[in-house]
């Protein structure tokens, strides 16, 4: 799916973000499933509608850019990002932080056996 490269409003880049998860129906049950698919499709149809009262709750706009990412779709973020003068954000890979998890828990733990050694330093001299 090639992605719009421009959005009117979040909302819009919200609705590219349903339609690459399989659309307004399949979505809404997702995140409604206490309702019937055609209740929960009027509401994130309603909740996308900027003359309508019903709006998406932050962790809903959370839940869709978790999900959206899953399936290579920024268009949302992007806008984000974009609308509070941010550059655009780049993904992570799983195995990208996994990496940066790993050099950095290393480099702690060097961090730790130093401050450990000089506490036995200055601890074998009295502390003097």
């Amino acid at each position: 799916m090639q992605s719009a490269l421009f959005h009117e409003s979040l909302n819009d880049a919200l609705r590219e973000v349903i339609l690459a998860l399989g659309g307004t129906k399949k979505v809404a049950v997702q995140m409604r499933p206490e309702k019937t698919v055609d209740e929960a499709a009027r509401w994130i149809s309603d909740c996308l509608n900027p003359d309508r009262r019903e709006k998406l709750d932050p962790e809903q706009v959370l839940w869709l850019l978790r999900e959206a990412r899953k399936v290579g779709c920024h268009s949302a973020l992007h806008f984000m990002c974009a609308e509070a003068g941010y550059s655009p954000a780049l993904p992570i890979e799983p195995q990208d932080e996994i990496a940066e998890l790993q050099r950095n828990f290393i480099e702690s733990t060097k961090h730790l056996s130093r401050m450990a050694a000089r506490i036995e330093q200055l601890s074998g001299n009295g502390g003097k």
